[in-house]
């Protein structure tokens, strides 16, 4: 087993990629710490991990809440004995043309996509500094490396992950920590099926999928896989590194 007792942080690891994430790690032998508002959907994914022979916790968090993800982190570590993994996955978008959006959006917006990042990382790092190891892992988005209409603070919230992944990478290299990001194009998650309940939305999805190399859109699981090899030993000398999975929508050198 890759990650055989390692323990993973997953934000917003109820459902869709996050879940994708903590199923993969976990039946790679990591415990999975799934941290989510939608403690309901949490625990059935962990008790889903659980059944399969896995070792999973649920949490209820507000990742934009400093003083809540500490809490858990801190007795995730207390029960486990060490936080080996993040997952910063934890994200919502809303799609409006720019001069259609107002402050208030933009707030929350940077404030779950960007601001939860700053938060588990600047927590969880502490944990890795002292132990001299650890991996981070984003997920971020190609809208964010290609630009996207109608998601002009999505893109800037998931640039800002990269570009602050970066600047992660380099200092914490010498505690023997990986920083890298995860960059995903279109991904059969609830928020696409919930587009595709419209005409216009299923003509976008369809209409993306056609350009595909492979003809098909990306499943939680292939972000899962991704995730499970960032956090292994097998990427011990990778660090401050985007990879887009996209099925060759995109192939960004």
């Amino acid at each position: 087993m890759l990650l055989k007792d390692r323990v993973a942080i997953i934000t917003g690891g109820a459902q869709g990629i996050g879940k994708g994430c903590a199923v993969c790690m976990a039946e790679e032998g990591a415990v999975a710490g799934i941290l989510d508002m939608n403690m309901e959907v949490a625990t059935a994914t962990a008790k889903e991990i659980e059944a399969k022979g896995g070792k999973a916790v649920a949490k209820k968090v507000d990742v934009t809440n400093y003083a809540e993800v500490e809490k858990a982190i801190k007795e995730i570590h207390a029960q486990f004995g060490s936080i080996d993994i993040l997952v910063n996955n934890a994200g919502i978008d809303v799609m409006k043309p720019f001069v259609d959006t107002d402050q208030a959006l933009w707030d929350k917006l940077m404030n779950v996509d960007f601001n939860s990042f700053l938060i588990c990382c600047h927590i969880c790092a502490k944990y890795m500094m002292e132990q001299k190891f650890g991996k981070i892992i984003s997920i971020a988005s190609d809208s964010a490396r290609l630009g996207q209409m109608n998601e002009v603070i999505y893109c800037g919230a998931k640039g800002a992950i990269i570009s602050s992944s970066k600047g992660l990478a380099r200092e914490l290299a010498r505690y023997n920590v990986n920083v890298n990001v995860i960059s995903p194009g279109i991904v059969n998650t609830a928020l696409i099926q919930e587009l595709m309940e419209t005409e216009q939305g299923k003509k976008i999805v369809e209409g993306t999928t056609k350009q595909i190399p492979f003809r098909r859109l990306g499943e939680p699981v292939d972000v899962g896989n991704l995730a499970v090899f960032f956090a292994s030993e097998k990427s011990s000398f990778i660090t401050g590194q985007v990879l887009s999975i996209n099925g060759g929508l995109t192939m960004i050198g």
